[in-house]
Order: structure tokens, then sequence, then C-alpha cells
């Protein structure tokens, strides 16, 4: 199966790509002329023949379009910062499984210090985001918000459908709360490793979110994170097919 990447645009029959992409092709993938590889504008998908290989560009000549799809189901993933190797493997979980924007959320149990030091992995985490993006043959790579307090994310969202992952006795399971639904936009929020605080969870009933449960088990939250997205996905997702 050819390999994707991105593109910043595609020209009269040309592309290009830059910087650590092309650095990868060439010093990682020892890319040579003629080889095919697939390209993603984030609207398109063109197959791409080498034409040349520099230190920092290679060039492509664009030999026919591919069938491009996306998702059908647009899903935001309201994600409390937790200890970086958790947060950054849940983030590529989460684009590999098709999010459409990812908000990293400063909750009130967050570790401090991880919040202080999130400004500074933005850049690495667009990478992260990126590379899943490709791997999984995805059209663009998802939207990545800067960090945001909950009370400011939980008010903004204006989809069909927003859910809370809680630990509240009472909150129905996922799944029952999801037959029958028909939603295209979703919003879905998962706290940190110690919960929700109850003001946190005042702020987000208030702002319509429905407290949901995955279960007796408590679950890390990168563990949350993937059972919450593949429950979405099985109940409300099809693709699209762009062409």
């Amino acid at each position: 199966m050819r390999r994707r990447f991105f593109v910043e645009h595609f020209g009269d029959g040309t592309a290009v790509i830059a910087g650590e992409s092309a650095n990868h092709l060439g010093r990682v993938l020892r890319a040579q002329e003629g080889q095919l590889y697939e390209l993603s504008d984030g609207e398109k998908v063109w197959l791409g023949r080498i034409t040349k290989v520099a230190r920092d560009t290679v060039e492509f000549a664009l030999q026919e379009e591919l069938e491009a799809f996306r998702p059908a189901l647009d899903v935001t993933l309201f994600l409390a910062v937790v200890k970086f190797d958790s947060f950054e493997w849940a983030i590529e979980k989460a684009t590999e499984l098709g999010v459409a924007a990812i908000v990293p959320l400063a909750a009130a149990r967050s570790e401090k210090a991880l919040l202080h030091a999130a400004e500074k992995r933005a850049a690495r985490w667009q990478n992260i985001l990126a590379e899943a993006a490709q791997q999984s043959r995805r059209l663009g790579m998802p939207v990545l918000d800067p960090l945001t307090k909950p009370e400011h994310a939980f008010s903004r969202i204006q989809d069909e459908i927003k859910l809370l992952l809680s630990e509240k006795p009472g909150a129905p399971p996922i799944r029952k709360l999801l037959i029958g639904q028909r939603a295209t936009k979703v919003t879905i929020a998962i706290g940190p490793e110690g919960g929700w605080t109850d003001d946190e969870l005042e702020v987000a009933t208030k702002a319509g979110f429905q407290h949901v449960s995955l279960g007796k088990l408590i679950l890390r939250t990168e563990t949350a994170v993937v059972a919450a997205l593949a429950s979405l996905n099985y109940a409300l997702g099809e693709e699209e097919n762009l062409g």
C-alpha cells in the first residue's frame, strides 16, 4: 500500500513536499525519482510521481486524481491534559479514529506542571497528528486547539450531541444514549485521571452536555478515548465518498 503525505496545495500538474516530511522521504524512506506516493491537500488526493529529490524538498508530477473519503461524522474531542506519554498516545489514536478537532483542556485536576509545559509541546503534538493522519490515510489532519479551560470550551460548542464521560452514579451507558441517533456533529469530553470536579460537571451540564458512562470499570484517560471514539464511530459513523 502506497504511503500518503500532505502538501500545502496542488499546482498545475505538480506538487512539492518541504520541511520535515521531505527529510523523512529523502533520508528515511530513501525516496528516488520515479517512485509513486499519494498526496493530499485536505480536499483532494492525487497520485504523484517523484521528479526531483533535494535536501529539503521533494517535487512531484501529478499522475491521476484518486478517490477521497471523509468521515461523515464530525467529532470534536475535549481531552484533559494528563501525563504526556499517555496524552500523546491518546491524540495519536484519536487521529487514527477520525476526530475532526482536538481541544486540550486545563482541567482542575490536571497536574499543574503539565499545564505549564503544554504550550511548549504544541509543535510536537502537531507532528504526532500529522504522522498519524498520514499513516491512517486520512484526507487531512485534525485541528489542534490551544490549551483551554473546561468552562470556556464547554460554553462555546453548539453540536447536535454533546457528551461528557462521567463517573457519577446513574450516568447511562454511552451505547444506550446513542441508540437511534442520526447526528453528524458530536463533541465528547474526557477528563483527567482524578475525574471532573463538581464545578466542572455543573458547567458542562448547564452547557447541554449529557453525562455518559463506558461501564463499571474505571478506565485510564487514554483507554477511555479509544473506547469512546470507537463507540461513536460504530453507532454514528459512515464514510462519505468525495469523488
